[in-house]
């Protein structure tokens, strides 16, 4: 009997891959998805991704998803606390281990191995130190799509957001930012791949900037 444990979905492309990876696992078994959003907007923190968009991906793949709420702005204490609570839910129920679709960011890792440690849990991280070029290479073999949805205007210029990510989008990536957007440069929504029974379909709305990411709202449609 493989092992069951809850993954940590931000719905962008790194998380798909690392899903897909576990999906072919004879080991684990994901049993259901953790995502964060922002109270005040009823979105994917970080992503500003709609919360129905993240309900679409879950019912694509046929997995539930929880959710931990924060508050606008909130700071790590809440956030800590927050997922703490949750994630002790998890562990009541005798799963204790948490994924992460993280790559190569040490201090992220670490951060995350100390907090479950405190809870007597523990992560693992399926696409670990893969090559990123690689990855995204993979990823778009496979047959996933995925739209920018959030840009770091101090790497990319605005014609990057509520882009596709395709072979032409790597191509206009500038010297330095990462093809996976690892350190930030860019987030994404994936609306199809090979573990979705059929495509989300969206369509992009407004973009707004806040401080210095610019967001492109993505419409159910």
């Amino acid at each position: 009997m493989r092992e069951p444990i809850v993954f940590c979905w931000s719905g962008g492309k790194d998380s798909a891959l690392a899903l897909h990876e576990l999906s072919r696992s004879t080991r684990y078994e994901v049993v259901a998805l953790l995502t964060t959003l922002t109270r005040e907007f009823e979105r994917i923190s970080m992503h500003g991704v709609r919360r129905e968009l993240l309900h679409r991906q879950a019912a694509a793949m046929s997995l539930p998803v929880d959710e931990v709420w924060i508050t606008q702005g909130a700071t790590n204490a809440e956030y800590e606390a927050q997922m703490g609570q949750a994630l002790s839910e998890y562990r009541r129920r005798q799963i204790d281990t948490v994924a992460f679709g993280d790559i190569f960011l040490e201090d992220l890792r670490v951060y995350r191995e100390r907090n479950l440690a405190q809870l007597g849990m523990q992560a693992l991280f399926p696409i670990w130190k893969r090559d990123t070029r690689e990855l995204v290479d993979t990823f778009l073999t496979l047959g996933f799509r995925s739209i920018t949805c959030c840009i770091d205007t101090r790497k990319l210029d605005d014609a990057f957001v509520g882009r596709e990510i395709d072979r032409q989008f790597l191509s206009e990536l500038p010297a330095g930012v990462d093809p996976c957007g690892e350190n930030g440069e860019f987030h994404s929504y994936t609306c199809a791949g090979p573990m979705f029974d059929a495509e989300i379909s969206v369509r992009r709305g407004e973009i707004v900037k806040k401080d210095s990411f610019l967001f492109c709202d993505l419409i159910p449609i």
